[in-house]
């Protein structure tokens, strides 16, 4: 066991000194999956933004939206803004079999949620069965197995099922897509008095990590935050 995690080590060290093509550039970079130029040009989330949703208000206040009709997580938290060419390493991710970049999402998420309050759970956004058979791994689950290391919190990924395998949410307008979500997800774990993070790839509308959320409040979950790598703006 020793020697194999030697060996282990010392791999990992060779592979981090050998160039490696950048992913969205081709450049030749070593120990990183971007060169810096591609990494400097990605579009991170700032300037003054909802607490609730995360989307741009001018003095950082509540938006109108989540006045009118407040969701069921109480604030957001995301690294990146859901734009070229970040949208590029995302989709690699979810489609094409780029588990390499679960970690360094990971790494990006943890240093935007520095200082963020920490929940009890990180409960990643589950996949239909039918969908996770399809894909072979649920992408948000392999993001949060590594930002629960990293931020030495308990993860359940097992603590919510999703029920109901719903049309894909892309281009439905708002309405469509919360009443193509309704009743999807089911908590099976007793979240009495818990605070927990659901963590997702992207938040578009908001309105699957909504509907998670009203699982987990049903569940008994005192606080929920939203965590997504990058949100659409």
């Amino acid at each position: 066991m020793i020697i194999r995690h030697a060996l282990n080590n010392c791999m990992h060290f060779v592979q981090s000194r050998i160039p490696q093509p950048c992913l969205l550039c081709g450049a030749r970079v070593a120990g990183a999956l971007l060169c810096p130029g591609c990494e400097a040009d990605l579009p991170r989330l700032a300037g003054a933004r909802c607490p609730v949703c995360a989307l741009p208000t001018p003095l950082g206040e509540v938006c109108g939206g989540c006045l009118r009709r407040p969701p069921a997580y109480d604030a957001t938290h995301a690294a990146f803004r859901y734009a070229f060419p970040l949208d590029a390493l995302v989709q690699r991710l979810k489609y094409g079999g780029g588990l390499a970049l679960a970690d360094w999402f990971a790494a990006r998420l943890a240093e935007a949620l520095r200082e963020a309050p920490r929940p009890d759970l990180i409960l990643p956004m589950p996949l239909h069965p039918k969908r996770l058979r399809e894909r072979g791994y649920n992408q948000a689950a392999e993001i949060a197995k590594r930002l629960a290391a990293r931020l030495d919190l308990p993860l359940g990924l097992t603590a919510c099922r999703r029920v109901r395998d719903a049309a894909p949410q892309t281009g439905l307008p708002l309405k469509e897509r919360r009443r193509n979500i309704r009743g999807a997800f089911h908590c099976d774990l007793d979240l009495t008095g818990r605070r927990v993070a659901l963590l997702d790839d992207v938040m578009t509308s908001g309105a699957s990590l909504d509907e998670l959320a009203r699982a987990a409040r049903k569940a008994g979950a005192a606080e929920v935050s939203a965590w997504a790598v990058a949100r659409t703006l």
